[in-house]
């Protein structure tokens, strides 16, 4: 009951921070999202034992890079190279095939994709057709919020079958269901207040955004395990740390940013 509270508490603080930020100004968003970038990339090179400090370095300059030009033909690439990464992670972690970390520069591009190029398209999200939606992202964010909400309710009272046992033993299949089902009502009900888009927009935008977050915050795990470790930080309490929270929504991040500027 304790670690709930302090779970709950913690979750709240962390949601009133990111909606504040994104309402307030497109630059304290801007500035909110680069620090979690790089208190992700911290936890991400701690995790996987690199000592090196590329890895700030770049995401600095490739955040520069997709905001001053984020329409140019290299953050076409950065996302083709994300989505296929994310595609190869999604195959390594059905197939059940260990991620392998035997060089610096290995490490390196693991961070650079996993963590950087995807920490971008968070950036970039809430920017549609040349202006800043402050209501698209909080859409967004809320969708996958309830998802992971009703997927942990529906899995803690209902859950029977274990999803992805070998990851994470506590996710279930009901949760699973649970959560996609609950991300659709929201998504029915953004739809009538958010008119950027369609209801079947919103509805596919939920799709995305439930199973791929879910896929996300099974890779995270499979790191985590890997790494033998049961959080990437401690600077949520109940949470873990900054990767944690941001798991699913930064491996969904650019699946979403696909179908909103390319497909819709």
């Amino acid at each position: 009951m304790r670690n709930l509270l302090r779970r709950s508490f913690s979750g709240i603080i962390f949601v009133l921070i990111f909606i504040s930020a994104i309402l307030f100004s497109k630059e304290s968003y801007l500035v909110l999202i680069t620090v979690f970038g790089f208190l992700s990339v911290w936890e991400f090179i701690r995790m996987i034992k690199l000592k090196n400090y590329i890895s700030y370095v770049f995401f600095a300059a490739v955040i520069f890079l997709v905001l001053s030009k984020p329409d140019s033909l290299a953050t076409v690439g950065i996302l083709a190279v994300t989505i296929i990464s994310s595609i190869f992670l999604i195959y390594q972690l059905f197939t059940k095939i260990e991620i392998k970390f035997s060089t610096t520069s290995t490490k390196l591009a693991v961070t650079i994709r996993y963590v950087i190029f995807s920490m971008c398209f968070l950036v970039l999200l809430p920017f549609y057709e040349n202006s800043f939606h402050p209501e698209l992202m909080i859409s967004i964010l809320s969708i996958i919020w309830v998802n992971d909400s009703f997927a942990f309710l529906v899995g803690k009272n209902f859950g029977k079958n274990k999803l992805f046992p070998s990851v994470s033993p506590k996710k279930t299949i009901e949760g699973f269901i649970g959560g996609l089902v609950f991300s659709l009502v929201a998504a029915i009900f953004i739809s009538k207040f958010n008119l950027d888009f369609s209801m079947l927009n919103w509805l596919v935008i939920s799709i995305i955004v439930s199973v791929i977050g879910t896929i996300g915050d099974l890779v995270e795990s499979k790191f985590k395990r890997q790494a033998k470790i049961k959080d990437s930080g401690n600077i949520m309490p109940g949470h873990g740390g900054i990767l944690d929270r941001l798991d699913s929504l930064l491996f969904a991040a650019p699946f979403v940013y696909l179908y909103i500027n390319f497909i819709i």
